[in-house]
């Protein structure tokens, strides 16, 4: 007898329900990316995933909040992350706007308290007030645990925080639950699907790894790419597509400094658009190589190329002129 698991994410119940809810919102995933999902809800576990920036890593956790309609909580890592900005911090200057009202009105508080000892007792009442909720501010981790209907939460560049802060994030994560000393314990009624993504700056440790389902993401095929580009991009051809995704395809495999990535392949193809072209040339392409390269090297070393990549698009015909806007 198949029993349901009940996660809170009940849109998400199989493999195929994950990819066709996320091409629903734009996101074309694969058979091993839905896998991951499926298996890091039932097991709830995050996923580690890693691979060349501009692959669709962040946007896969974006794209799995609009479709399951939760908040998305995203922590952006850095040297030097400490658990008070990831987790919660106090509101000092409310705490200090506070004691000064209460400075100004000692007299009503105190009011006909005779002794010191008495005096003291009546004001200690108080000081709880200065590490209650409404003094606190919560950040991403805390806000995720209080989630009422889930959320995805989204550790983005985990590769570039200290290793303590990985440490700390591994009991955060094991439980789904926080302690704030002067409150309690709050532990998520649904936990957060959690994603970590990696450009692999610095190698992470193995306890992390442990922890986490792998997912390694590399830049798509030729068919992939394409039907992202026409699921973010409105009226393109065909065969003006087919072309784009080659040349950029075949960009990729130079010996560049950095290669395109995927939303610098959707930009290309809105560029495309806006300038009414309906095929690539050699003079379109040097006119806007800048917006499929950031780096001026990679520009100079790709254009000597251009003429055999542009023929190659093409399909070795010459090609169609466009109507470009110049």
């Amino acid at each position: 007898m198949t029993q349901t698991l009940l996660t809170g994410y009940e849109p998400m119940t199989s493999i195929d329900a994950i990819t066709s809810g996320l091409e629903s919102v734009g996101y074309i995933s694969t058979r091993q990316i839905s896998t991951a999902v499926f298996l890091a809800l039932g097991l709830r576990k995050p996923i580690l995933i890693e691979g060349p920036a501009g692959v669709g890593k962040t946007d896969l956790a974006a794209s799995l909040s609009r479709w399951l309609d939760v908040p998305l909580l995203r922590l952006q890592c850095y040297e030097g992350l400490d658990e008070g900005k990831a987790l919660y911090e106090w509101k000092y200057g409310k705490q200090l706007l506070y004691t000064q009202l209460l400075k100004e009105k000692l007299n009503e508080v105190v009011g006909d308290e005779q002794s010191l000892e008495s005096s003291l007792g009546k004001l200690g009442s108080f000081e709880d007030l200065f590490f209650s909720e409404q003094f606190l501010e919560a950040r991403p981790l805390l806000t995720a645990m209080r989630q009422a209907a889930g959320s995805v939460l989204l550790v983005d560049e985990i590769d570039k925080s200290d290793e303590e802060f990985e440490a700390f994030l591994l009991e955060v994560l094991s439980d789904y639950q926080v302690t704030v000393p002067e409150i309690g314990t709050i532990k998520a009624n649904v936990p957060p699907i959690v994603i970590l993504t990696s450009n692999n700056v610095r190698e992470l440790g193995d306890a992390l790894k442990r922890r986490c389902l792998h997912l390694h993401i590399g830049f798509p095929d030729h068919k992939r790419e394409q039907r992202i580009v026409q699921a973010r991009v409105d009226g393109i051809s065909e065969d003006l597509l087919n072309q784009l995704v080659s040349f950029v395809q075949s960009v990729r495999d130079m010996d560049i400094k950095k290669r395109p990535s995927i939303a610098e392949t959707v930009d290309w193809a809105k560029t495309l658009l806006l300038l009414h072209a309906n095929a690539l040339d050699e003079a379109f392409v040097r006119d806007t190589l800048n917006v499929l390269l950031k780096h001026e090297s990679d520009i100079a070393a790709v254009s000597g190329d251009v003429p055999k990549l542009v023929r190659q698009a093409t399909d070795g015909k010459p090609a169609l002129s466009g109507h470009m806007a110049r």
